[in-house]
């Protein structure tokens, strides 16, 4: 299928997604938003996409949302954006749930709804020009997109209010460093070296990626004794699957486990 703010295809296991308004930093509008939305419910759904790989055209990642389609809405901007939110969010619990680890190669600055993209990752990666800032405050609004669960996760209380309340603009090493990602490479680099990390996810075992991907999500919030049963649930389950009977045998046997996503 074809879009008009995104470009989606799947290759060898991956499924690649590129914010594709690239004249406009990859602002987020409800049609992208929808857009993004469609193409994560294809990752979810198929089985061959074992890995997605999300990155935006151009000189930037995404600068969040289009602000000039939010004063364009005059008295009905309210309604606009519980909208516009409302499916945003969609997509990025989507990616949060699926068992396709879901790689960021970050290209460039992430701004706003654009930043809050790239911390729902599971696993990120920057370009070295790459800068990282929440700026919703700047302009007098609130953060969405999921950064005020994730954030604080990520960095720590302080420096969550810190970046929520203050604004700074992070360079890529910055970021680095505050544990907002996971490596850092040359700007021609970023799209193949998420590539490349996600054909190795793609060729892991799945279910056990999703498994772990949602224990990680719900440890967040669930008592310890609700946290490891589901553990005892997800850790039973998976040693029944095919990878899971794969992977003990490969061990036992020393040598390098077939994963075939089942």
């Amino acid at each position: 299928m074809s879009y008009d703010s995104l470009v989606f295809e799947v290759k060898d296991g991956v499924g690649l997604i590129r914010l594709n308004r690239p004249e406009e930093g990859n602002l987020i509008t409800l049609e992208m938003a929808s857009e993004l939305l469609d193409a994560a419910l294809r990752c979810d759904e198929d089985p061959q996409v074992r890995a997605v790989v999300l990155t935006g055209s151009g000189k930037m990642f995404c600068a969040g949302g289009d602000l000039k389609t939010f004063a364009a809405q005059g008295d009905r901007v309210s309604f606009y954006l519980k909208k516009v939110t409302q499916v945003f969010h969609a997509a990025i619990s989507r990616f949060n749930w699926m068992d396709a680890p879901v790689v960021g190669a970050i290209n460039g600055t992430a701004a706003g709804g654009g930043f809050s993209l790239a911390l729902t990752t599971d696993i990120a990666i920057a370009a070295e020009s790459a800068k990282f800032t929440m700026a919703y405050t700047k302009i007098g609004l609130a953060p969405d997109g999921s950064s005020s669960y994730f954030l604080a996760r990520l960095v720590g209380l302080r420096r969550a209010k810190e970046m929520a309340l203050l604004n700074p603009v992070l360079s890529a090493k910055q970021a680095l460093e505050w544990g907002l990602i996971n490596q850092v490479v040359a700007d021609d680099q970023v799209l193949p070296a998420a590539l490349d990390l996600a054909h190795r996810l793609a060729k892991g075992p799945t279910l056990a990626f999703g498994e772990t991907k949602r224990l990680i999500l719900a440890g967040a919030t669930e008592s310890l004794e609700s946290q490891m049963e589901k553990e005892s649930r997800a850790v039973a389950a998976m040693a029944g699957k095919v990878d899971g009977r794969e992977g003990v045998a490969a061990f036992i046997g020393k040598r390098l486990p077939k994963f075939t996503g089942q």
